[in-house]
């Protein structure tokens, strides 16, 4: 295990923005908050946004900082990456953020149908080799489990350094006809205004890395059909 990880873990255990469900209870329908995300673990009936694969959680703490009247939960198996997003919520007293530790995959049986209004994908692994398509974010089989859960007209964003995940997202919502609102090959060189300026305001850390390094940062906004 990774210096400082084993801290963080413990921490995670007692971090009341922390929520860590087993593997087997949610696979055997044991998760209390399915369907109750608003209510029971927000306490309001106000919008839930999710992040997923928030690594630490940067979006869905500027998220929150800036949209007070929603409800954000960012997603990750990585507890001790999280950590640092649910200790800055904390210490911003952001009461608009919790952080859900769990694999994308099971997505549909941590929410209800309809009960998400947005998803944001920030910087996923772009699964390049054929091999490993279907672990990649935008597959069809995750788009058939976030269109489940999202709201009718709920909205989708992919945020990536990645011009092939691009592409590949692209081509894949053409193909099932699904809405393509908006699409960028290269957000920071080409800001004509039409998208929102938290989307350029907000860096996850695998961002400011890869514009150190002169990589084109890609952007997607789309719907399900």
């Amino acid at each position: 295990m990774g210096k400082g990880k084993l801290p963080r873990f413990q921490e995670n255990e007692r971090l009341q923005n922390v929520i860590q469900p087993t593997r087997e209870d949610i696979l055997e329908g044991k998760f209390p908050f399915i369907g109750k995300w608003k209510e029971e673990v927000f306490g309001n009936s106000n919008p839930l946004v999710l992040e997923l694969g928030c690594g630490k959680g940067e979006y869905s703490v500027g998220l929150a900082e800036r949209f007070p009247d929603k409800n954000f939960v960012g997603i990750d198996i990585k507890g001790a990456r999280f950590w640092y997003g649910a200790k800055k919520s904390i210490e911003n007293n952001l009461q608009n953020t919790r952080f859900l530790r769990s694999q994308i995959e099971l997505i549909d049986c941590l929410f209800a149908e309809n009960e998400v209004d947005e998803i944001w994908i920030t910087f996923p692994d772009p699964q390049i080799k054929f091999r490993r398509a279907k672990l990649r974010l935008t597959h069809p089989e995750f788009l058939i489990k976030y269109q489940r859960i999202l709201q009718p007209n709920g909205t989708m964003h992919l945020k990536t350094d990645s011009e092939f995940l691009h592409g590949y997202t692209n081509g894949v919502l053409y193909a099932l006809n699904h809405k393509v609102v908006l699409s960028q090959h290269d957000l920071y060189k080409a800001n004509d205004g039409s998208i929102p300026g938290y989307v350029y305001e907000i860096q996850t850390y695998y961002e400011q890395l890869f514009l150190s390094e002169g990589k084109k940062i890609t952007y997607l906004q789309f719907q399900f059909k």
